[in-house]
């Protein structure tokens, strides 16, 4: 239900919109102190932090040009959390223009990235699940990023709306570091550990977004669950002949 003119539990629709203003910068600001740390933790051993680790060295240096854009894109992430927070909007929308460059320089570093992982192996993959099966988990990472990216540049003249789909492609790169996890929690619940926890937060998110604004952003109830509906189709998907003869044709490109 949309906020209307009539006052909302002793006080008023004015007041009501700027909790919600504030409650929205405390916890985008939150966001961006917490995913980074997610992704260091998940990634710090095979990378960030990989001399103070024994692993296997990285084999290609597509790994190196993915992780650079990667990485860039969190630090861009936090820099217009920033920037929006402060008022600074003119310059946020101007590094607009380098998200778009990294969003287009993750898709192809990521979609080279999983293609050599599936031809030559990959000291990450699962070892009880074919190569080709286990590629249309990166591949639907990216397919999600792309569409849910182009869906915030189209919708960025629409505040509310974009900055919930930029939510949602920070959110989709959740589960390849919660796979990497430390202390065994990937062997123990698979994928109720590292789709459940992005799925449970997603809906975290659009729940407490419409309850906060007394109303439903429709674009952000069909982008969450398209985002959803995207981890656990890929497990069924995966073994399929449709799947496997696409994987297949890719990785022979």
């Amino acid at each position: 239900m949309a906020i209307n003119d009539a006052p909302i539990e002793g006080f008023s629709v004015p007041n009501a919109a700027a909790s919600a203003r504030n409650f929205e910068r405390k916890f985008f600001f939150a966001v961006a102190v917490l995913f980074p740390l997610a992704v260091l933790i998940g990634f710090a051993p095979t990378f960030y932090l990989k001399p103070l680790f024994n692993s296997p060295p990285i084999p290609r240096t597509i790994v190196y040009v993915h992780a650079f854009f990667m990485t860039a894109w969190i630090a861009l992430f936090i820099t217009q959390v920033y920037l929006i927070s402060a008022k600074k909007i003119l310059v946020h929308r101007k590094l607009g223009f380098l998200g778009v460059a990294l969003g287009i320089g993750i898709i192809i570093s990521g979609l080279l990235t999983a293609i050599a992982a599936t031809k030559y192996g990959a000291a990450s993959a699962p070892k009880d699940i074919p190569p080709l099966d286990f590629m249309i988990v990166p591949f639907g990472d990216l397919v999600v990023f792309a569409v849910l990216f182009a869906a915030a540049v189209y919708y960025r003249k629409q505040a509310a709306t974009h900055k919930r789909l930029i939510l949602l492609t920070v959110i989709n790169f959740l589960p390849p570091a919660l796979a990497r996890y430390p202390g065994g929690v990937m062997d123990k619940f698979g994928p109720l550990w590292f789709f459940g926890i992005p799925t449970v937060f997603t809906l975290f998110v659009l729940i407490g977004d419409s309850w906060k604004h007394r109303k439903l952003n429709k674009v952000f109830l069909l982008a969450s669950i398209f985002l959803i509906a995207s981890w656990w189709l890929r497990l069924p998907l995966s073994s399929t002949d449709a799947w496997r003869n696409f994987a297949a044709w890719l990785t022979s490109l």
